[in-house]
């Protein structure tokens, strides 16, 4: 023990005291200064990526639909008989007179306020049309990802735990089949079999008209049941490959067989120990997947007559429409930017193992 004097530590402690090296708290300072530099250069390089991509998606969006064939003001005009002074007017009005470099500049002030113009066909603002048609959208893609993530982690660890079973060869067969399905095809085919033949399911629209209060609420319900399989059905399948590959990886790992001989149950290990570690990779998945699931909507409610995003989108294509398709495919890209770029900075939190 020390021994303590009136005037502090013994004389030959104290110099051994001041003799030590007083660098462990400024070495951690250092650290800690290290560490904040390199997550802000982390999360700095995802953000500008996340901001080149969206420029390259509003360069593309303008030129990409330019070579649509189509004319706008003739499918304007359609029905109606005008003079070419009158054409050339509207073309005046709608700014399709000026050069391209022109209109791409005046496109790009736009979009940078939100402003995506209105649309040929409708007279409308277009923020205001995806507005109405946002919710249809995000109802059915809301629906299909939360079934789908839930159908996949659950198969997906069935699979693992018991790899090599009938169940797990027919679960991945089944599922790699509906994978590699064309989304438009199985909605046909679904159509087909279960609405026209069968007759147990609407084949178009989101509601029956003059139906209300919660019996509306099940109406929608049997409206979005061929749809919403659909898109399950060629989704889940990405969860269970991913997650059942995961885990079959973590199963070999030392931590599981120390858990195990420590006298956990088999349900036990899988529960608390292997499944959270094998949940990372299939969480990241899961956020990248929700601007793709948008994207593949669009066949599923054109399809179908869902008056969605992905049905307006389809609409504004066929004249085309210039300002709608080029705003929604702006939406759209952004979302799966989006969602990417939360994906990456969120990736860090969950697996300490990736921090920068």
């Amino acid at each position: 023990m020390a021994e303590i004097v009136p005037g502090g530590l013994v004389p030959h402690l104290e110099d051994e005291v001041r003799d030590q090296p007083a660098g462990v708290p400024g070495d951690l300072d250092k650290r800690d200064r290290d560490g904040i530099r390199r997550t802000a250069a982390y999360i700095g390089e995802r953000l500008l990526g996340a901001a080149v991509s969206l420029l390259a998606v509003i360069f593309t969006s303008f030129f990409l639909f330019r070579i649509v064939p189509g004319d706008p003001v003739r499918v304007m005009t359609h029905g109606r008989p005008v003079t070419i002074e009158q054409k050339v007017a509207l073309a005046r009005e709608f700014g399709l007179d000026k050069p391209l470099l022109e209109q791409f500049v005046s496109y790009l002030l736009g979009v940078l306020r939100f402003d995506f113009g209105e649309s040929f066909q409708y007279n409308r603002p277009v923020l205001s049309m995806v507005g109405e048609r946002l919710g249809p959208t995000v109802l059915l893609v809301g629906a299909s990802l939360l079934v789908s993530t839930l159908l996949g982690f659950w198969l997906g660890v069935q699979g693992a735990w018991k790899h090599g079973s009938t169940a797990d060869r027919v679960n991945t067969g089944v599922a790699l089949t509906l994978w590699s399905v064309p989304s438009f095809w199985l909605g046909l085919i679904l159509i087909v079999v279960f609405g026209s033949g069968l007759g147990w399911f609407p084949t178009a629209g989101m509601k029956t008209p003059g139906v209300e209060g919660f019996a509306a609420v099940l109406d929608v319900a049997h409206h979005m049941v061929l749809p919403l399989v659909t898109l399950v059905a060629v989704v889940y399948a990405q969860y269970l490959m991913v997650m059942r590959s995961s885990l079959l990886d973590e199963m070999g790992s030392d931590y599981l067989v120390t858990a195990r001989a420590k006298g956990l149950r088999d349900s036990e290990v899988k529960r608390r120990h292997a499944v959270p570690n094998a949940l990372l990779p299939t969480m990241t998945l899961v956020f990248i997947n929700v601007g793709f699931v948008l994207f593949g909507a669009v066949l599923v409610e054109t399809v179908f007559s869902w008056p969605g995003l992905g049905k307006l989108f389809y609409e504004g294509l066929s004249v085309p429409d210039l300002p709608l398709v080029q705003g929604l495919f702006v939406i759209f890209s952004a979302t799966v930017i989006l969602m990417n770029l939360i994906s990456d900075l969120l990736y860090p939190v969950i697996d300490p193992r990736v921090r920068p």
